[in-house]
C-alpha cells in the first residue's frame, strides 16, 4: 500500500513541474510577441552590424527601450539593414544617432541611440540616418599590434642608422 501512495506523490509533483514549465513557455511566448511586436518601428543601416541579431536589445543610456526585430542585407548596397521598435511614449528626434556597441568582452551586442535635439520626432518606419558600424575587437587588436610591430622595426632601424 505505501508503494502506491509512494508512486501518487511523484506522479502529482511530476505534473507539477510540468505545468510549472508549461507556464514558463506559455509567459515567455507571450512576451517575447509583446517585446517585439509594440513600440515604434524604426530602421538604421550600417556598414557593419557585428554580433548584432534579431532580439538584441535597444538602449538609451544604458536602459532598454527597444528591441531588434531584424537585419537584412541590402542587395544592391551591401549595407546591413537593421530594424527595431523603441517604446511608444519614447520621442526619438530626427537627428538622433544610432551606434552598434558591446557589454564588454564577452557581453552581446546591442543597439545605442543617443538622442538628438531636433523638435521634429522620427514616426512609425522612420529611418535613423547617423549611424556608426560596430567596432571588431579582434580587428582593433590586429591593427595595434601591427602598428606597434612597424613602430618597433622603424625604432631599430634609426637607431642602427646612428650607431657608427
Amino acid at each position: 500500500m505505501a508503494g502506491s501512495h509512494h508512486g501518487l506523490t511523484d506522479l502529482m509533483a511530476g505534473a507539477a513541474v510540468l505545468l510549472v514549465a508549461a507556464g514558463f513557455v506559455v509567459y515567455a511566448a507571450a512576451n517575447t510577441g509583446r517585446g517585439s511586436g509594440t513600440g515604434t518601428q524604426l530602421v538604421a543601416r550600417f556598414e557593419n552590424i557585428g554580433s548584432l541579431t534579431s532580439g538584441s536589445d535597444v538602449r538609451v543610456g544604458g536602459v532598454k527601450i527597444g528591441a531588434v526585430t531584424s537585419t537584412v542585407i541590402d542587395v544592391r548596397t551591401y549595407q546591413a539593414i537593421v530594424n527595431f521598435t523603441v517604446q511608444r511614449d519614447l520621442v526619438v528626434p530626427n537627428d538622433s544617432s544610432a551606434t552598434i556597441s558591446s557589454g564588454g568582452l564577452l557581453g552581446g551586442a546591442f543597439l545605442s541611440i543617443s538622442p538628438g535635439g531636433s523638435d521634429t520626432a522620427l514616426h512609425e518606419g522612420g529611418t535613423v540616418t547617423i549611424t556608426q558600424s560596430a567596432s571588431n575587437l579582434e580587428d582593433l587588436l590586429g591593427k595595434f599590434i601591427f602598428n606597434v610591430g612597424n613602430l618597433a622595426d622603424a625604432t631599430q632601424k634609426t637607431l642602427q642608422q646612428k650607431v657608427p
